[in-house]
């Protein structure tokens, strides 16, 4: 079922997803082994919504191939955000748990996002993590990059580039929310 927007192209299916996030998982694998992040020293932090499942299937890929289980944690930084209530549509925001059982402090973080687009939810969650410790580093995983930045942000991994234009949006879908895997590329309709 793809999504109500009008649908311009489907980018990716299921098992697109899936080999996407086998390769993501082996890149953060070939940090495991960097003396500068041993897998006691990294975690897993998803953005909500789509992020979170992201990082967790990612995290569920890692413990196979590695046999070790890196912290995960989720966050919400709705309230960091800079356009609430500025024309944007987000006058009245959802939001959802943050839950981080682990301290953020001198860890290596890989901040799991679904779609990066004008940088600003990277902006705000970065203002977030910060609240919440001081992370040694933090590293940006989006699955669908559809560039347009307002801000200077850049994924560190990047599960695929999808150029877009002003009008249009990239609409990540996944079982656990969305009952289907897949990424469509669709006409923004208001």
């Amino acid at each position: 079922m793809p999504p109500p927007d009008p649908v311009k192209a489907h980018l990716m299916d299921a098992a697109d997803v899936a080999r996407t996030l086998d390769r993501l998982a082996r890149q953060i694998v070939e940090e495991l082994d960097d003396e500068a992040a041993p897998a006691d020293r990294l975690a897993l932090v998803g953005m909500q919504t789509r992020g979170v499942h992201l990082a967790r299937r990612l995290r569920d890929r890692i413990e196979a191939i590695e046999d070790v289980r890196l912290p995960f944690g989720v966050l919400d930084a709705t309230f960091y955000r800079d356009d609430i209530g500025r024309g944007t549509g987000r006058l009245a925001p959802t939001v959802q748990p943050t839950d981080i059982p682990f301290r953020l402090d001198g860890r290596r973080i890989v901040l799991v996002d679904d779609v990066v687009y004008t940088g600003r939810t990277t902006r705000a969650a970065l203002d977030a993590l910060v609240d919440m410790g001081r992370p040694a580093s933090v590293r940006l995983l989006a699955f669908v990059d559809r560039g347009l930045r307002e801000l200077p942000v850049a994924p560190d991994y990047v599960g695929r580039h999808v150029p877009t234009a002003p009008g249009e949006l990239v609409r990540v879908r996944l079982e656990e929310e969305d009952r289907e895997d897949g990424v469509w590329l669709v006409e923004k309709t208001s």
